[in-house]
């Protein structure tokens, strides 16, 4: 059984695969991407494989909205001139941060962080947190302050 934050890396990883394949192509790149796990984990489990895939195909049913509150939050950026890592990235944490109820705000950003840390550049970590607090602060204002 993978840890939640390597099954949060998987989607993440998914979603960088997107931007370099078109839509036609991913059936086979998740089919592929999901051997590799199984031979990494022994035998991916299939709670962890539809979970993973559960949460990538919801991240593409809302992927307009994610962009636009990306774009608004981003002043002065265009997602096309984005990093595509540290737009996978944010795509993955406005999901969790917007759509996903079972994960807190803090453990999203923090988490989303950690992600670019190990795969974005030297500034995508403070990018990415400052994107991510802006759309806390615009899009989830029931939060109390202390919580952003």
């Amino acid at each position: 059984m993978m840890k939640r934050s390597e099954l949060r890396e998987s989607i993440f990883k998914l979603l960088f695969m997107d931007d370099f394949n078109s839509s036609g192509e991913m059936p086979e790149q998740l089919s592929l991407y999901f051997d590799t796990l199984d031979e990494k984990y022994m035998g991916l489990d299939d709670k962890d494989r539809n979970y993973i895939e559960q949460k990538y195909h919801h991240i593409h049913d809302h992927l307009d909205a994610i962009d636009e509150m990306i774009g608004q939050a981003a002043k002065g950026w265009k997602l096309s001139r984005m990093s595509r890592v540290d737009l996978g990235i944010l795509r993955l944490a406005v999901y969790e941060v917007i759509y996903d109820e079972e994960i807190p705000v803090k453990v999203a950003i923090n988490e989303a962080v950690e992600i670019a840390k190990r795969f974005g550049g030297d500034t995508s970590a403070s990018f990415i947190n400052g994107i991510l607090g802006k759309v806390v602060r615009d899009h989830c204002p029931q939060l109390p302050q202390e919580d952003q």
